[in-house]
């Protein structure tokens, strides 16, 4: 269980999650198959991988909401100004927060219960096929880069 998980290896599990910094590779499954290779269970791997998004998601979220400065009709302010510049603007953020949190929770009680029943290779064959897709798309000029 994620109890048992030491420091030692919750680390490593971190080192992999670093991989996602390059492009293409999901921060999830970077940190499922580091906790996989540090001997958890794929569902142990998995639930880990999620709670190792929360500071990532927090630390994304204190940027976007404190220190990023945001264009909106020519003039540039930070976050938490267009949150409170308006009521209905808290009101959304707020909304907005809480449905995000309910429907990542359904996202990963989905998620965990399809790796119990079907483990990685539904997902490794997809990525396999939208890869090559995107490919024969950006080949034939349909998407450019």
């Amino acid at each position: 269980s994620e109890k048992d998980i030491s420091v030692s290896q919750a680390v490593k599990i971190g080192f992999w999650q670093c991989l996602a910094m390059m492009p293409g590779i999901s921060r999830s499954a970077a940190s499922i198959i580091g906790g996989m290779q540090q001997k958890l269970t794929r569902r142990a791997a998995a639930e880990f991988s999620f709670f190792l998004a929360v500071p990532t998601m927090l630390a994304v979220t204190t940027y976007s909401v404190f220190l990023k400065d945001w264009k909106v009709n020519s003039i540039e302010q930070k976050g938490y100004q267009m949150i409170m510049a308006t009521s209905e603007n808290i009101k959304m953020f707020a909304i907005g927060n809480v449905v995000a949190f309910v429907v990542a929770l359904l996202a990963i009680k989905f998620f965990i219960g399809f790796l119990k029943k079907h483990g990685f290779k539904v997902w490794g064959w997809y990525r396999i096929i939208v890869g090559i897709i995107l490919l024969l798309l950006i080949w034939k000029g349909i998407i450019t880069q």
